[in-house]
């Protein structure tokens, strides 16, 4: 699996979400089946997303500019939420 194939697939069928602000919202809410931190995400994010134990956090390889490109984003991502997976199997890296 193509974790950045499956990403934009992901936000091309499914419902993802950008930005910290809106994927605490998401892992407050019960929304967030999955979230995806840069590497170079702030301690304070990855450490409240660690406190989640029901919430599977999978940390990109490259920093948060990557991962916006990523996205198709011309800005930095350091945290995204996937709500809705639509047509990706994004959600298979749950099972690795």
């Amino acid at each position: 699996m193509d974790f950045e194939t499956s990403l934009r697939r992901a936000i091309k069928t499914g419902n993802v979400v950008h930005g910290q602000k809106s994927t605490k919202d998401c892992i407050e809410n019960g929304t967030a089946q999955m979230v995806v931190v840069a590497k170079n995400c702030p301690e304070e994010i990855v450490s409240y997303i660690a406190d989640k134990p029901e919430v599977f956090m999978y940390i990109y390889k490259g920093s948060s500019m990557q991962l916006g490109k990523a996205c198709g984003r011309p800005h930095m991502v350091s945290a995204l939420a996937v709500v809705d997976a639509g047509e990706s199997d994004i959600l298979n890296l749950k099972r690795a």
